[in-house]
């Protein structure tokens, strides 16, 4: 993979673990919080996407709109879900289920739908990440006392990977297929994805206040981090096949069962640090594919 490429996939890893820490905090508010922290997302990146309107050599285009739509709907889906698995589920099972389901799937769909060949390096890489994700996610954690939330984080964990295959999919064809620039793209989707949760999260607005004045710091952090992250994402994508950047982006799930294990205390260190061993040599693979 080019060097740029994985540099900013790395750095995205790590953005994204800390604002996953963010929203495992948030118990409760479920889509609430799912709209506030996108409200905050389109409010930083309205201006960046308005002068980029009008400093870009491409005049916009209709499909930047729909394409743009097109990634609400799916991010609108993940956000949901997956705040929903924070809520019955541990970290240590959501994320790790959610980021490892994801690239499995894009690979599979970008060689089958796309064309794409990365190679066998590249194809053992994405193998390795997936084994480690399912080393790092199943057995019986110590302690556990609830088999159904266990199981019930899963099936959450499971259906967010779902979505994220389909929006980095989607993504991938329309910053490269339909040329949208990538910050264009992303502030035109955090304006329609807050639309679109706006009714129902106003349909309850003394729940929405209190999430506001409870969880400011963490719907702060989530609001401007997860951008960052999926922005250095989308630019990753111009310049890397989808079969190598959705796999090598899931370095955040060695940093998200570290944390998970040393900031909220979550059990089975030992077979997480195994499953994250598997993980970085999948990287490996892939960084060198």
């Amino acid at each position: 993979m080019n060097a740029t490429a994985l540099s900013f996939v790395l750095v995205a890893a790590v953005v994204h673990a800390v604002w996953n820490l963010a929203a495992k905090r948030v118990g409760y508010g479920g889509a609430r919080f799912v709209y506030l922290y996108y409200t905050v997302s389109a409010v930083a990146l309205l201006p960046v996407t308005a002068v980029m309107l009008v400093v870009e050599d491409e005049r916009p285009q209709w499909t930047w709109l729909l394409a743009a739509l097109g990634t609400s709907l799916l991010h609108v889906g993940y956000g949901v879900v997956l705040q929903r698995g924070y809520v019955v589920g541990d970290l240590s099972v959501v994320y790790p289920l959610a980021r490892g389901t994801g690239p499995l799937l894009s690979v599979f769909a970008a060689v089958v739908l796309f064309g794409e060949h990365p190679g066998w390096l590249g194809l053992a890489g994405a193998l390795l990440v997936v084994t480690g994700v399912l080393v790092i996610s199943t057995g019986r954690r110590d302690g556990e006392t609830d088999p159904r939330a266990r199981r019930a984080g899963i099936g959450y964990g499971v259906l967010t990977g779902a979505f994220i295959a389909g929006y980095t999919l989607w993504d991938a064809h329309s910053v490269t297929g339909l040329a949208v620039p990538p910050v264009v793209y992303f502030g035109l989707g955090s304006v329609i994805q807050s639309l679109m949760l706006m009714p129902y999260a106003f349909a309850d607005r003394p729940l929405l206040g209190r999430l506001w004045r409870e969880h400011k710091r963490e719907t702060l952090l989530v609001g401007l981090l997860s951008p960052v992250a999926y922005l250095l994402v989308l630019y990753a994508l111009r310049i890397a096949p989808v079969s190598l950047v959705a796999p090598a982006r899931e370095l955040s799930i060695v940093l998200g069962g570290l944390a998970a294990w040393l900031v909220l205390g979550e059990a089975n260190a030992v077979r997480r640090l195994a499953g994250s061993v598997i993980v970085l040599s999948g990287i490996a693979a892939i960084a060198m594919a």
